[in-house]
């Protein structure tokens, strides 16, 4: 297990508690990544353009190294190439930032082709705009292993966009297969409903409460990396639910942009269930409240979305009447809930189900034969029937998407 210290400058403009908060969420990542923190060092300032952070401050970093025993830096802060380089050199050791944590993290829990293409694509675009001095850094030093990347030429640069290139055409592929995807689904009677949110919300666990599986969760990020999908009834409406990727604060756009064919999971739902941790402070529920619209808001085009308080049975119901009050204007048709104990779930399920796509409600006259009871079995597998009066004819009351009305007028006129 490597022994990493981590670093993080602040900014003069933050307050304590996000700087706090941001250096918690660093420590997590590392603890995701099977890194073993050894010790963190903070500073405010404005950003350096050499080193991030002050050069004494970073001379104080390669002392704390050598004492230690470090075998890497972790940055909080994006770095540029060139602050990679004359940090590790000033350290002697491996340095990385958050960005390059989260896609090593990523790598790491890829497991199909399509998430290792979306981790591929992710990657040369975080490379992208340091290529260049990548490649004046490697020339100049004649150091192949600078950053992990090995050898490069002139040619790096385009070869870079040669490779985005050809992995966002094929990642374009499972696009329009997964939209084609949802519109099967819809023919055949599904609603899709997402899980979305922080990451460390409880999606996970609470995916696995609702559909009664047991889908792998452990106490770290990003554990959920591909969309899994499960049937669930609700009311006799048959719903897919789909556990996707957590968010996270600061994403940059070429993450968000390689994950968009995982994104798509949510930005295609008829409901979308916002999941965030009710057992955290206000001030961190609204950050992470504010990071997933971020995440989410230009794609969803008005999606329903349904707040999800999770963890409930971690507070009590004044400090829960609190949470509302205090995120209540970021926190669209609130549903508590406590995935650990099933509290809250069937408040939840009707929530759920007042917001799905609306079907319509009709009376079929059938004819008293086999045909007239295979098309009672047909409603049944494509709609709710509420009612079954059987006289000379078998008089139907259902309710079905509108394709299903239609058939359903045509079959009676027919007979």
């Amino acid at each position: 297990m490597k022994r990493v210290i981590l670093v993080q400058r602040n900014c003069p403009t933050n307050g304590e508690s996000k700087n706090i908060r941001k250096l918690i969420e660093l420590q997590d990542l590392a603890k995701s990544a099977n890194y073993k923190v050894i010790g963190d060092v903070a500073q405010t300032r404005r950003p350096d353009r050499k080193y991030q952070m002050g050069r004494g401050k970073v001379e104080e970093l390669a002392l704390m190294v050598k004492e230690l025993g470090a075998d890497g830096i972790i940055f909080s802060n994006q770095l540029s190439a060139t602050q990679i380089y004359n940090i590790s050199e000033t350290c002697k050791c491996e340095v990385i930032d958050k960005f390059q944590l989260i896609l090593e993290i990523f790598a790491k829990r890829a497991t199909t082709k399509r998430a290792k293409l979306q981790v591929e694509l992710a990657k040369f675009q975080y490379e992208l705009p340091k290529a260049k001095a990548i490649v004046s850094l490697l020339k100049k030093e004649e150091r192949p292993g600078f950053m992990g990347l090995g050898s490069y030429e002139d040619s790096y640069e385009q070869d870079l966009k040669s490779r985005i290139s050809r992995i966002k055409k094929e990642l374009a592929g499972v696009q329009k297969d997964s939209e084609s995807q949802r519109l099967k689904r819809h023919e055949h009677g599904f609603s899709i409903v997402a899980l979305a949110g922080y990451t460390s919300a409880g999606k996970s666990t609470l995916f696995n409460a609702l559909v009664d599986e047991d889908v792998h969760v452990e106490d770290m990020l990003f554990t959920t990396l591909l969309p899994i999908t499960r049937a669930l009834n609700i009311r006799g409406r048959r719903v897919l639910l789909t556990d996707t990727v957590g968010f996270i604060e600061d994403l940059p756009h070429w993450l968000i942009d390689a994950f968009r064919s995982t994104l798509n999971e949510i930005f295609l739902a008829d409901v979308i269930l916002l999941v965030v941790d009710a057992s955290e402070s206000p001030d961190i529920m609204r950050q992470k409240l504010d990071t997933s619209y971020n995440t989410l808001w230009e794609q969803i085009k008005g999606v329903h979305i349904i707040t999800v308080l999770n963890k409930i049975d971690r507070i009590t119901e004044n400090e829960l009447k609190e949470q509302l009050e205090n995120v209540g204007y970021l926190a669209p048709n609130p549903v508590a809930v406590s995935a650990k104990s099933g509290l809250g779930f069937d408040e939840l399920k009707m929530a759920i189900y007042g917001q799905l796509p609306k079907w319509q409600r009709d009376t079929v006259s059938l004819p008293m034969s086999e045909y007239g009871m295979s098309i009672i079995s047909w409603l049944f597998d494509e709609g709710i029937v509420h009612n079954i009066n059987y006289k000379d004819r078998i008089i139907v009351d259902f309710e079905a998407r509108d394709e299903i009305i239609l058939k359903a007028g045509m079959i009676e006129k027919k007979r």
